[in-house]
């Protein structure tokens, strides 16, 4: 069913607020649940791409009554910046433009998180295996128990070669995907484990099994 959805750019149909999230509605849902649920204080997404995503989180962040998102991206397009710095949510946005995976960045959002609060990650820029795998390194450890950790395209472990060819999974080969690095990083990191029920759920999804729960809560 996705593969035939891929065909239509089906993700990238949506907006939310005017800002062109690049999601499923599904996920869209799965990720509301997420955060009424858990609560966080802070959300860290990395890959910024059009806004919608950030500005999503942040105004779910505000009907809660608090809280932040932090967007980090290795390059923020000047027309993407503005349309997130003009949205009436980006008073709930911090961004932050480097690699996400270099010391240098990962320092700067810990700076932006404050003592005690509640942490959630977004992983969904680069798809390689070795990047997404890196971010859960990096990123992991802020996540606080019973928040999450949302690897976000699993499905490109899913999809034929001739469908992985399009959009942001053009470069990706059987492997090399966010998929992989999920697993791996939950071998070694027993902390996180797939949320039976959401991703139980989910049956049209862009990240099955992509929401890691941190255990302990």
């Amino acid at each position: 069913m996705f593969e035939a959805l891929n065909e239509y750019d089906f993700s990238y149909l949506w907006s939310w607020m005017g800002a062109p999230i690049i999601q499923t509605p599904t996920d869209i849902m799965a990720t509301q649940e997420v955060i009424w649920s858990s609560k966080p204080d802070v959300i860290i997404e990395t890959g910024v791409a059009r806004g919608g995503s950030v500005l999503f989180m942040a105004s779910l962040l505000d009907l809660m009554g608090g809280g932040k998102v932090i967007g980090v991206d290795i390059d923020i397009r000047a027309h993407n910046r503005d349309t997130i710095e003009t949205h009436p949510m980006s008073k709930r946005v911090t961004l932050i433009e480097g690699s996400s995976v270099e010391a240098e960045t990962v320092a700067r959002v810990r700076a932006e998180i404050p003592d005690g609060a509640r942490v959630m990650v977004v992983l969904d820029s680069d798809h390689s295996r070795e990047h997404v795998l890196a971010e859960c390194r990096a990123y992991g450890p802020l996540v606080t128990e019973g928040c999450y950790l949302v690897v976000a395209d699993t499905i490109v472990a899913h999809l034929p070669e001739a469908s992985k060819a399009r959009n942001r999974s053009r470069r990706l080969e059987p492997g090399n995907d966010p998929a992989a690095a999920a697993l791996a990083y939950m071998a070694e990191n027993p902390d996180f484990e797939v949320d039976p029920v959401l991703n139980g759920k989910l049956i049209l999804s862009s990240s099955p099994r992509g929401y890691l729960r941190r255990k302990g809560a």
